[in-house]
């Protein structure tokens, strides 16, 4: 072997072991399952226990009525009690929410696909997409109403699609077009259709900014369903429910409701980022050790 082939293959060896040097904890061993999750997620914890500790100590001290602000001992005696009332509710409300943010994404992943294929319709759609996006779309929940009849979810299920389109068609459109030029370039020099570009170049570079917008989308939908219905509806659902235990000054009761719209709301975030990790796990945020 020659003295640059030696030199080749030390250097090879020095990038491999820097590659992965940084994943790698002192001492060289990874650390466990445990100590990873209690790193991540006790200090979260944590910050939860003392808030609401300060919370049922500060409204115990201060004298602090329950329609202003119920204790958490209160919210959760009220939790236990009316479980299978607000889960059901909650579940009503969540199918709205699912309904809603399937057809919103859905359709924002074809909008976005075209104007990244056709210059034309994106120049045409996108400045109409972002002033649309700054209007209230909250508001269009009483002529949804009207158009669908106020006791069918699907006129809540449309208030949700529509505030979870903008989000998630902007940002999709902007993750296929920011592609680095020499990608694009290299594709053309080996004579690759635009559909292959699109497959291997623009939907890969697309996806981080696509779960981004999704993780917005996905509390987004949650609120957009409660307060659509806000605005009338069956009384089986969770926006209901928690007006009329409002109206009867029964705020524990709301605040129980508020709950499970909470927990929810982190179920449907954790499964996104599930969806993520899958169709993902290259991604540098994904790496061990970082």
């Amino acid at each position: 072997m020659t003295e640059r082939d030696d030199v080749i293959r030390e250097s090879h060896e020095t990038d491999v072991f820097t590659a992965f040097e940084g994943d790698l904890p002192v001492g060289g061993r990874k650390p466990s399952a445990i100590r990873n999750f209690s790193g991540k997620y006790l200090p979260a914890l944590a910050s939860f226990l003392v808030v609401i500790l300060l919370w049922e100590g500060l409204t115990r001290a201060l004298g602090v009525e329950t329609f202003v602000l119920p204790k958490p001992s209160e919210i959760l005696t009220s939790f236990v009690e009316t479980w299978d009332t607000i889960w059901g509710a909650g579940f009503r409300t969540l199918f709205e929410a699912v309904g809603g943010f399937v057809m919103g994404v859905s359709a924002a992943v074809v909008t976005a696909l075209a104007a990244s294929r056709w210059v034309r319709f994106r120049d045409g759609m996108l400045p109409i997409a972002i002033a649309l996006s700054a209007t209230p779309i909250i508001a269009l929940a009483p002529i949804f109403n009207n158009w669908f009849t106020i006791t069918s979810p699907f006129s809540k299920m449309a208030v949700v699609a529509v505030l979870v389109y903008f989000p998630v068609m902007i940002n999709t459109t902007r993750g296929l077009q920011e592609v680095d030029q020499r990608e694009l370039e290299l594709m053309r020099s080996v004579a690759a259709s635009p559909n292959e570009t699109m497959r291997r170049v623009r939907i890969p570079h697309a996806l981080p900014f696509f779960f981004a917008s999704l993780k917005v989308a996905s509390a987004l939908s949650l609120i957009a369903a409660i307060v659509a219905e806000y605005f009338g509806g069956p009384q089986d659902v969770l926006g209901q429910y928690i007006i009329n235990r409002a109206n009867l000054f029964q705020f524990p009761d709301a605040w129980a409701a508020i709950l499970v719209a909470s927990l929810l709301g982190i179920t449907f975030y954790i499964l996104i980022l599930g969806a993520e990790r899958l169709f993902m796990p290259w991604h540098v945020s994904f790496r061990t050790g970082r």
